[in-house]
C-alpha cells in the first residue's frame, strides 16, 4: 500500500473514500464539519446524534456520492469521547475504516485530521492503524481470498493547520515514513508467526533473518549447533535434542553511522525473543486441542527480528543487538526428559521437572551470550507461560524485571503506543519455589505463580545486568475478529521496543 501527506482542501483530495472522524455527542461547530455539511447538503445534521452515528467508537456511517467532494464516498467513524481521543484511537479508527472499505471495493481512501495531538505522530499512528488493520494471515488460501485491497492511503490536514508558519507537510511525511516502517515490520513478525512449523523451521528462520539483514543493513552471525556446544549451551541443545531440526541461534547487530561517542555510556541494548517454531510440549506432551497454535510460539523471535528490521531503518544513536534462540520441542528417544539435568552456558546447572517449561531453557542461553556480547541492558520477551494468560488474557502484557527504572521506562513507552503492560511481583519468595534438591534451579516450580516463578528462573542469567522480561502469551493471538485487526498473530510488544530504543537513544 502506497502512502502518501496531502496538504490541499480535503474536499479537494481525489479518492475512493474520505474518512472523518466524530466525536460523540458532537455537534457542528467545527470548521471542517461545516464544511462538509454544506458541500453534502445537509447530510451530517441529519446524521449527527442519531442512533446511525452517535459518535461512540464502532459507529460507522457510510454514504456514497456524498455531494460537492471530489471523493466518491464518505465514511463517518464514531472516535468515543473527544477528552480520551489518542494516538491509539487514531489507529483503531484507520484500521476499521481501512478493513470497511476494503469490503467495500474501495482502492484508496484519505483520513481527515481533526484532533489537536501532535501532526507527526498522529500521521504515523494513521498509517500503522491501516496497515496493521489490513494485514490478513491467509497466504495459504486458493479459495474465497481477500483479493481486495486498498493500494493508497492519503492523510490530509485540516484546512486551518495549512496556513501554519511550521513545516505541516514535512510533519506528515516524515510521521508517514516512520509509520510505514514499524507497521510493515509488525507484519512481517505476523506473518513469520503463521507461517506453518514445517515452513518456518529454525534453519528457515535464520534464512529469513538473513535476507532482512542484507537487506537493510544488519550484521548477523548464525550459530549452529556445534558453535552452541563448543560455547557450553547445554540449555538450548537440551531442549534441541528431540527434534530432527537443528537448532539455531541467531544475532543481529545495529550500530549507528558515524564515530561519534554515543549517550547513555554507550549502552549495548539486546533483545532475546523465543524462537521455538513448534512446541509439543516435548515428553511432558501438550493436550491435543489447540497445539495447532503452537506454530506462533516463536512470536517472541518474530518480534526480536521486525525490531531490529525497523531499527535498523529508523537509524536511533544506540547499539542494538537481536538474539533468537531457535528450535522445536519434539518427543523422540533422543529427547530431553523429566528428571535430567542440564547445565547452561554460564555454568549453572538445572533440574527438568517439565519439558514443556522449555522456553525459559533456550532464553537462559541466549541471555547469558546476550551478557557475553557486552549488553548493558536486556529485554527479553516470549509466549513463555499459560499462567499470563490465565492471570491477565489477551489484553495486558505481563512485565517483570530485576530493575524498576528500567522497567517503568519500558511500561511508559508501551502506554506511549497503546499496549498495555502490566507488573507482575519478583518477591524472594518465588525464588525460592525453583530451588532443586539435586541441581542449582529447577525448570518449573508448578502451576501457582507460574509467570513469575519463570522469570525468577530467567533473572538467574540475567544476574546483575539490567533485565526486563515480557511475557506475551496471551497477547501475540488473537482468537477473535476485531473491527481493527484480523484474528491471529498480533505482533505484540514490537511497536514498544522500538519505541523504547528511540526515546533511549534520544536522551
Amino acid at each position: 500500500m502506497e502512502v502518501r501527506a496531502e496538504s490541499q482542501k480535503f474536499y479537494d483530495v481525489e479518492a475512493d473514500a474520505l474518512v472523518v472522524t466524530i466525536y460523540e455527542g458532537e455537534g457542528l461547530d467545527d470548521s471542517a464539519l461545516k464544511e462538509l455539511e454544506e458541500r453534502t447538503g445537509g447530510i451530517l445534521s441529519e446524521l449527527l446524534g442519531s442512533d446511525e452515528m452517535r459518535g461512540k467508537q464502532g459507529d460507522m456511517v457510510y454514504v456514497y456520492r456524498p455531494g460537492q467532494i471530489r471523493s466518491r464516498r464518505l465514511l463517518l467513524v464514531g472516535a468515543g469521547k473527544r477528552e480520551d481521543f489518542s494516538f491509539n484511537t487514531i489507529r483503531k479508527v484507520t484500521g476499521s475504516a481501512a478493513r470497511f472499505l476494503r469490503g467495500k471495493g474501495a482502492r484508496s481512501m484519505a483520513i481527515l485530521r481533526r484532533s489537536q495531538l501532535d501532526l507527526g505522530r498522529s500521521a504515523q499512528a494513521a498509517t500503522e492503524g491501516a496497515l496493521l488493520g489490513l494485514f490478513e494471515p491467509d497466504i495459504y488460501k486458493t479459495e474465497n481470498k481477500e483479493e481486495r485491497r486498498i493500494d493508497e492511503l492519503i492523510l490530509v490536514s485540516a484546512a486551518e493547520d495549512t496556513g501554519q508558519e511550521r513545516n505541516l507537510y514535512g510533519e506528515l511525511e516524515s510521521g508517514v515514513e516512520r509509520g510505514r516502517i514499524i507497521g510493515e515490520a509488525v507484519n512481517l513478525a505476523r506473518e513469520l508467526s503463521a507461517e506453518p512449523s514445517s515452513t518456518l523451521t529454525p534453519s528457515e528462520l535464520a534464512e529469513r533473518a538473513k535476507e532482512n539483514a542484507s537487506r537493510f543493513g544488519l550484521d548477523i552471525d548464525i550459530l549452529d549447533e556445534a558453535r552452541m556446544k563448543e560455547l557450553g549451551m547445554g540449555a538450548l541443545l537440551g531442549v534441541a535434542r528431540g527434534s530432527d531440526e537443528p537448532a539455531r541461534l541467531i544475532v543481529l547487530r545495529y550500530e549507528p553511522d558515524g564515530t561519534e561517542p554515543m549517550g547513555n555510556d554507550a549502552d549495548v541494548i539486546a533483545i532475546v525473543g523465543k524462537g521455538v517454531t513448534f512446541d509439543s510440549g516435548g515428553i511432558s506432551i501438550k493436550p491435543a486441542e489447540g497445539m495447532e497454535k503452537m506454530k506462533y510460539d516463536m512470536s517472541g523471535a518474530a518480534a526480536t527480528l521486525a525490531a531490529m528490521r525497523a531499527i535498523a531503518q529508523l537509524k536511533p544513536r544506540v547499539n542494538v543487538i537481536g538474539l533468537m534462540p531457535a528450535t522445536e520441542n519434539m518427543p523422540s528417544g533422543r529427547a530431553y526428559k523429566p528428571g535430567d539435568v542440564l547445565r547452561a552456558m554460564t555454568g549453572k546447572t538445572i533440574e527438568v521437572i517439565n519439558t514443556d517449561a522449555e522456553g525459559r531453557l533456550i532464553l537462559a542461553d541466549a541471555i547469558g551470550y546476550a551478557r557475553k556480547l557486552g549488553a548493558t541492558r536486556i529485554i527479553d520477551l516470549a509466549t513463555l507461560t499459560g499462567a499470563c494468560a490465565v492471570a491477565l488474557g489477551s489484553v495486558n502484557v505481563a512485565i517483570l524485571g530485576n530493575d524498576q527504572a528500567f522497567i517503568d521506562e519500558i511500561r511508559e513507552a508501551g502506554r506511549e503506543v497503546g499496549e498495555r503492560l502490566w507488573q507482575l511481583p519478583m518477591d524472594d519468595e518465588y525464588r525460592d519455589m525453583i530451588k532443586s534438591d539435586i541441581a542449582d534451579i529447577k525448570n518449573s516450580a508448578g502451576r501457582y505463580g507460574g509467570t513469575i516463578t519463570a522469570s525468577c528462573f530467567l533473572r538467574e542469567f540475567a544476574e546483575d545486568t539490567p533485565w526486563v522480561h515480557l511475557d506475551i502469551a496471551g497477547t501475540a493471538w488473537e482468537s477473535e475478529r476485531k473491527p481493527y485487526m484480523a484474528k491471529g498473530p498480533t505482533g505484540v510488544a514490537i511497536r514498544t521496543l522500538i519505541n523504547y530504543i528511540t526515546n533511549h537513544a534520544a536522551k
